[in-house]
């Protein structure tokens, strides 16, 4: 029987999770890394502090167009399988607001160094800078062409990522290698991105960041909404609000001819409690321009936004009546953006669609087209919420590969 040799494209979170469990297992691994060094894209994430995971696992939280593929991977496979993993290499975990989980030692770079040490230990081999450039399925094992020459193995992984972050190494090549070997794609969309329009208001608000909420219309339809920071840009609009929602306006601008956000700029007072707060604001004596009046209320910058949007037609304080007030208190929690495109995979965390998960064994990630042929992260149809759901995602899918290294011992 021909020896068991493992060679894994992509020394991301998933596959350097399925190299430390294969090699543990007693697998021969080689893992091959494009970059100078594995973990790029774990290096920058939370601000460098490493939002690893989630306490709180559910599939409500993954999405796909196989939600059977996503209730099988996940399942046994929760947030304390993954910490037990972590602790396994030396990594102690502390939980942080919304069930987000962090290394204790708060630096993305404590993670990749003891990832690499665990691999190492294990007994796998690590090649970075070696940049796969064809994969060939022969005689029951694989031949690839890489620019470091030409490497076999007899099981091969792909988790090479997807084209989000293109800065940090996202590439196509992961899809082309599986097309190539018969696999299908689910059309892929930038999701967790800023919202580009072409209404220019923004640039004059760029900047500003506030507390708020989102609403999405599609032809007139309304379809989601998410709270969260709002952050007004030059090109648009971002925030983390707006990451939240960015999935269902990248489905959105795919499916419908006009996209836009109602946005609630004053989301912790009621339509009642805000008209209420304002018609006490004013003094009828007062001459109080009405863009300073307003200044008691929101950021400077939203003001004549607001006004312009409200088509009020006072000037002053005491000018303002009963309509006057309706017409600014709608307009604040109801202010329109039309929405005509993402920032693109350039500016994207993360991407919707990609290899056909109905195509991938969920227990073991094997293909079920191509023998000893495995997949794991961002390169299959799963994409995860912000907070550590896509890296949840990846830890396990190596640890599903590693696991199937167990039992063909």
């Amino acid at each position: 029987m021909k020896k068991e040799e493992w060679i894994i494209i992509g020394g991301g979170a998933a596959g350097a999770s399925a190299a430390i469990t294969l090699a543990r297992a007693g697998k021969s691994v080689t893992l091959l890394e494009q970059n100078s060094r594995i973990g790029k894209k774990i290096s920058v994430s939370g601000n460098g502090k490493c939002n690893i995971g989630n306490r709180n696992i559910d599939s409500s939280r993954f999405h796909s167009q196989n939600r059977d593929f996503v209730d099988k991977i996940l399942d046994g496979y929760g947030s304390d399988k993954v910490i037990n993993f972590f602790h396994s290499i030396g990594l102690h975990i502390v939980e942080k607001d919304d069930g987000k989980l962090f290394p204790l030692s708060m630096q993305a770079n404590s993670v990749i160094n003891l990832l690499v040490y665990a691999i190492q230990e294990a007994g796998a081999k690590i090649i970075s800078e070696c940049k796969v450039t064809n994969i060939e399925y022969k005689d029951g094992g694989f031949v690839l062409q890489t620019s470091l020459g030409e490497k076999s193995s007899t099981h091969l992984m792909i988790a090479s990522g997807s084209v989000a972050a293109p800065a940090l190494g996202g590439s196509d090549s992961g899809y082309l290698f599986a097309t190539k070997m018969g696999h299908t794609l689910i059309p892929r969309r930038p999701v967790l991105v800023p919202l580009c329009s072409d209404e220019s208001w923004t640039k004059r608000c760029s900047g500003v960041k506030i507390k708020g909420s989102a609403k999405l219309y599609a032809n007139g339809e309304y379809i989601t909404e998410r709270n969260g920071d709002l952050l007004f840009t030059d090109y648009g609009i971002s925030g983390l609000a707006i990451l939240d929602i960015s999935a269902e306006v990248s489905a959105g601008l795919a499916n419908y001819d006009y996209c836009e956000l109602s946005l609630d700029l004053m989301p912790d007072y009621s339509k009642e409690a805000l008209t209420n707060l304002l018609s006490q604001m004013i003094n009828k004596k007062s001459d109080k321009p009405l863009s300073l009046w307003l200044e008691g209320l929101m950021h400077k910058k939203l003001i004549p936004i607001i006004i312009e949007h409200a088509k009020t037609k006072a000037n002053s304080e005491a000018s303002l009546d009963r309509k006057e007030i309706n017409r600014i208190v709608h307009t604040i929690k109801n202010l329109r953006l039309h929405i005509s495109d993402t920032r693109g995979f350039k500016y994207a965390e993360a991407v919707a669609g990609g290899v056909n998960a109905a195509e991938i064994d969920p227990h073991s990630l094997e293909s079920k087209l191509i023998p000893n042929l495995y997949f794991g992260g961002e390169v299959i149809d799963v994409d995860g919420d912000r907070g550590g759901f896509n890296f949840h995602f990846a830890w396990v899918c190596g640890m599903r590969v590693g696991g199937v290294g167990f039992s063909r011992g």
